[in-house]
């Protein structure tokens, strides 16, 4: 189906192509944070930035930002953006297509000669991936506060996470005090990285939430004997217990699914001593990683994981501690506002929509902590993600993308008006 659409597609996909040049020659498609690949696609982004007429700068926090400033800036600034980095062997799509619908808004607002009240943003966040200090969502954290000032001493291959903030011209001096109450509204565009909107037939999908993650790591004890002469009704195998626990889990986490709200847990990480052929295992230490739009749902896992175990290492003669949670981060709704506007805009541009959570953490997810912020997803092909297979249709993206000039036209638009000194007048 044609489409009239306000964005360019065409410079969307010259940009993803040109950044997916950039990367390891024999691992398509990397270009992790703070690598000089990394910096080579800064560099890109950068000057597209500024041939749109955006006025460019490193934040503290070690984001390229490309502002566009609105007729009245104390109204605040509408923020659009993702990140450009990716995993090793991951997707050229994966954040790329987000920064760059962003930077495409702020090129049709210009061709178009359109003017915005508020000033305008466009962010490619620094290390929202994973990176070599082993955190994640860096630049984003960064911006509004919420960065753990421990994790600047964090270090690998005697680099200094604070040193390579500086390195990409951010000012990890000051970055502690860093904080961005000017943002009135933020939007984020992403591939799905599942399969929901292909299958459906799905143009967009309106993120109503980022799940929460919760990470458990239970730890199984048994006994070590001799695999060849320790009689099968004798043994203490706490690997056996734990692919038991292994596939309860599978089941409990399917039957969570079943109900409103997105759910699922997996064992991801899984550990085995002494891991010998001839050896009845003695312990196995695993890692639940677990994800629940609403939370209820995963404080209803954590009670029946807790009660489990328990009946678990009875059954099969075994010691299993009580799960402990490594790490667990609530989940972060969608502004209501701002989803109600993009819904809108999905209507105005002609594209089928429904709404879903988000199963994969975001930068959204942070910037909502602190201001109103939204996302969408664009389809991808068998929900392939965070592989070299990865692949999004330029169309898709180029409708996401005119779904997001038209909801910060809207947002524009709309938002309450205020005089300098601060009155309202709307």
């Amino acid at each position: 189906m044609s489409r009239n659409l306000p964005v360019n597609a065409g410079r969307i996909a010259e940009d993803i192509a040109a950044l997916a040049e950039i990367t390891e020659p024999e691992r398509p498609w990397t270009r992790r944070a703070f690598s000089p690949l990394f910096l080579k696609g800064r560099a890109y982004i950068e000057a597209r930035m500024k041939a749109a007429g955006l006025e460019t700068r490193i934040d503290p926090a070690g984001n390229l930002i490309g502002r566009r400033t609105g007729r009245k800036p104390w109204l605040g600034t509408i923020m659009v953006g993702s990140h450009s980095d990716t995993v090793p062997d991951g997707g050229r799509f994966d954040g790329i297509a987000g920064v760059i619908s962003a930077l495409e808004v702020a090129r049709a607002l210009s061709d178009q000669a359109i003017e915005l009240d508020h000033d305008l943003e466009i962010v490619d966040f620094l290390a929202e991936e994973v990176s070599i200090f082993g955190v994640s969502c860096v630049g984003s954290r960064g911006m509004t506060g919420q960065l753990p000032e421990a994790w600047l001493s964090r270090a690998s291959d005697g680099r200094g996470l604070a040193e390579s903030i500086a390195e990409l011209g951010g000012r990890p001096d000051v970055l502690m005090q860093q904080n961005r109450p000017d943002i009135a509204g933020f939007f984020e565009l992403h591939i799905e990285q599942g399969p929901v909107l292909e299958a459906e037939k799905e143009d967009i999908g309106i993120v109503t939430a980022i799940s929460g993650i919760t990470r458990l790591e239970i730890t199984i004890e048994g006994r070590a004997d001799h695999a060849g002469t320790t009689p099968m009704d004798r043994r203490a195998d706490a690997l056996v217990a734990a692919a038991q626990l292994v596939l309860d889990i599978r089941n409990a986490a399917a039957e969570l699914a079943k109900t409103p709200g997105h759910f699922a847990a997996t064992v991801g990480e899984f550990r085995i001593e002494p891991n010998a052929a001839n050896v009845v295992p003695s312990k196995v230490v695993l890692l639940i990683d677990g994800r629940a739009e609403i939370r209820a749902d995963m404080e209803a896992f954590c009670r029946w994981l807790d009660g489990h175990v328990g009946k678990l290492a009875g059954a099969y003669g075994v010691t299993i501690n009580t799960p402990n949670r490594v790490s667990d981060n609530l989940p972060t709704p969608g502004d209501a506002g701002l989803l109600a506007t993009l819904e809108a805009a999905c209507t105005r541009v002609g594209a089928k929509h429904r709404r879903m959570a988000s199963g994969a953490g975001h930068d959204t997810a942070w910037i909502a902590k602190v201001a109103p912020a939204a996302m969408i997803f664009v389809p991808c092909r068998e929900g392939r993600s965070h592989c070299p297979d990865e692949w999004a249709e330029n169309d898709d993206i180029a409708l996401g993308a005119a779904v997001l000039f038209e909801a910060v036209r809207e947002m524009d638009k709309n938002s309450h008006e205020e005089t300098p000194n601060g009155t309202h007048t709307g």
